[in-house]
């Protein structure tokens, strides 16, 4: 399908992605700006400092939560907690545990998300939603590298790794008196930001590869081609929702598509969008040169034919040449580029 045999089955992006058809850890893309936020994660993941992961939503805070707890030396467990899906009541006893007896209720004592993450990591999904008053709570396990359980006066040790992330502007938060500052200086150690899809074009052809290989094999489909129309469409698009609107989107037109030609179900075709190919021209047309490369490589360099790229392309031979010259590729190019 869409001759990508040569692309894995990465962990992916939402919240599922990122190099070229899965190379650096299993996440999709070659942009510099990705390739940045990887370097990162290469160099901090081997410390225990706490990591703050910063992204609008749909951006893969957790899968590179995960990347960073796989490449870590921790052998225990990558725990995972979100502060916004517990009632405010129960959060202390969901991070710390509680004794028999604690509160109406508690006929039995509970282990608590960091007594689980012992010796392994902690990531606290959408830190910025955590009560003010549990705050300080999270504050003293963090230096004291210890925690009691609710209704218990014992302390017990705890070693864990902290991966916080949020798609909240903490910094203005802390001026709101809405989160601690000394919370938040103890968890922005080593901050990394990911970029949003808008900011990173040049790897969308990737991911609509990636993707809809991944979403045709799980529904039996055959998808063979996808048109330069529609992967324009596809990265001229703002896409709020990040990759993960994207891979949502890519499982809608793969289910809806008739034949072996991937069809964008509306209102992705046509998308009206504020960007313009004068502001954006530059990323947009690599994007472009990146899709008819990887179909060039899957033809050996055919243009023409019924193996040809331009009948994957869904263009005329003419035309497939013409957008060549234009973009600067040459057969010879591809030949040389993944040889």
């Amino acid at each position: 399908m869409l001759g990508m045999s040569g692309i894995d089955d990465p962990t992916v992006y939402p919240d599922d992605v990122a190099s070229g058809a899965a190379g650096s850890h299993g996440i999709v893309g070659k942009s510099p700006a990705l390739q940045g936020v990887l370097r990162l994660v290469e160099r901090v993941a081997t410390t225990d400092a706490a990591i703050l992961i910063r992204g609008e939503t749909g951006t893969g805070k957790e899968v590179f939560a995960e990347l960073i707890h796989r490449l870590s030396a921790r052998r225990g467990p990558l725990v995972k907690f979100n502060c916004t899906a517990i009632p405010t009541g129960l959060l202390e006893s969901e991070l710390f545990g509680h004794e028999r007896g604690a509160f109406t209720g508690a006929i039995a004592r509970r282990i608590g998300r960091f007594e689980l993450a012992h010796k392994g990591t902690l990531l606290l999904d959408e830190i910025g939603d955590l009560p003010l008053d549990l705050q300080p709570k999270l504050l003293r396990v963090l230096e004291e590298h210890g925690f009691e359980r609710v209704g218990s006066t014992q302390t017990t040790p705890n070693d864990v790794r902290i991966i916080a992330a949020t798609n909240r502007p903490l910094e203005e938060l802390v001026e709101e008196g809405q989160f601690r500052a000394d919370l938040y200086y103890r968890l922005n150690v080593f901050p990394i930001d990911l970029p949003p899809l808008r900011e990173r074009t040049e790897d969308i052809p990737l991911l609509v590869r990636h993707f809809v290989m991944q979403h045709a094999g799980k529904l039996g489909r055959r998808i063979e081609y996808i048109s330069p129309d529609v992967m324009e469409t596809l990265v001229r698009h703002p896409w709020p929702g990040n990759v993960r609107e994207l891979k949502h989107v890519l499982h809608r037109a793969v289910i809806l598509s008739q034949g072996e030609s991937l069809q964008l179900p509306l209102p992705h075709a046509p998308v009206k969008t504020t960007w313009t190919r004068a502001a954006h021209g530059e990323r947009f047309d690599d994007a472009m040169r990146e899709h008819i490369h990887e179909v060039l490589r899957e033809t050996n360099g055919v243009v023409a034919g019924p193996r040809g790229a331009a009948l994957r392309l869904g263009l005329k031979r003419t035309t497939l040449l013409s957008r060549m010259k234009k973009l600067g590729i040459t057969t010879a190019d591809v030949s040389t580029a993944w040889n």
